[in-house]
């Protein structure tokens, strides 16, 4: 069964294109490129082409030509987010506009000063919300808690050409649970610690939870952590929209009681499920997510 291993696609040689097609033709003709690039993809990636075709079908369920072309186009708005990505860590966060929908939540939550809980999922772009943080005066730090276990040759080439560092300290989940203390100091600088909550990977504790009509599994540490610190949490996602515009949700969870990691992981998957709906190209997990093809 093909499962997420904490690692994502993508090959040196590939993010080498993006960014000479950056730097020499621009964001929007990059994008021309995308168009064969997703069609390679939706020929010859055919795992990603089944988990993606039930995620369609039979959760959201598209009728076959329906199904066909969101798959294509799936790939192709994978690839403009990471071409986004990439241009904005290179200096040309200029060329693109945004809106905050909720921004006031944020601002209560750092107001309180016992820090925060963030959690996101693998939608939209949420790796360039930092970016846009500055732009309102946000004098925030965020701790993003992850795997290291990303290519190292990769997250070299990119730091290269990045002109503008992001402030985004990343927190190492460790064997030992020592990143639990790492958490705990961030909190008690009123820091902001940011979780994804979408991809549980074999060997890990998980939950399950009911996201598009079905149970699937997902990572336990966000929902048991954030239930039993006693800070707010909220819940964000960054959005592509048209012409370079990008839409940034903050929701504040839904209340649930202390140390109740199942009550918060159920109000998570209801507010996934409608950002999922509305941008239902935008969710990049290509795998089994729901343990249901043989």
């Amino acid at each position: 069964m093909n499962k997420w291993k904490g690692k994502s696609k993508g090959t040196i040689l590939g993010y080498r294109i993006f960014v000479w097609c950056i730097r020499n033709i621009g964001i929007r003709s990059s994008y021309f490129v995308l168009y064969f690039v997703a069609l390679y993809y939706f020929i010859f990636e055919k795992n990603s082409n089944k988990y993606f075709t039930y995620y369609f079908q039979k959760r959201l369920n598209y009728g076959f030509w329906k199904t066909k072309i969101s798959l294509f186009k799936s790939y192709f708005t994978f690839g403009t987010v990471l071409i986004d990505k990439t241009a904005i860590s290179a200096g040309l966060r200029e060329k693109y506009t945004y809106e905050f929908d909720g921004v006031e939540n944020l601002k209560n939550l750092l107001a309180e000063k016992k820090g925060g809980v963030l959690i996101s999922a693998h939608i939209g772009n949420f790796e360039i919300a930092e970016h846009f943080f500055a732009d309102i005066d946000f004098d925030c730090q965020i701790n993003l808690v992850t795997t290291d276990q990303e290519v190292t040759v990769i997250k070299e080439y990119l730091e290269s050409v990045t002109v503008k560092k992001s402030n985004i300290k990343f927190i190492y989940v460790k064997d030992d649970m020592s990143h639990i203390f790492d958490i705990n100091e961030a909190l008690s600088k009123n820091e902001l610690i940011c979780f994804t909550g979408d991809r549980y990977f074999e060997g890990s504790k998980f939950l399950e939870g009911d996201l598009l009509g079905k149970s699937a599994k997902f990572p336990a540490g966000p929902f048991l952590i954030a239930s039993r610190l006693g800070v707010p949490v909220v819940y964000v996602y960054v959005m592509k929209e048209k012409n370079l515009h990008y839409h940034l949700y903050a929701r504040v969870a839904q209340q649930v009681k202390k140390r109740d990691a199942q009550g918060l992981l159920n109000s998570y998957t209801q507010n996934l499920e409608s950002m999922i709906k509305k941008y239902p190209l935008q969710w990049f997990n290509y795998f089994d997510f729901w343990d249901d093809i043989d």
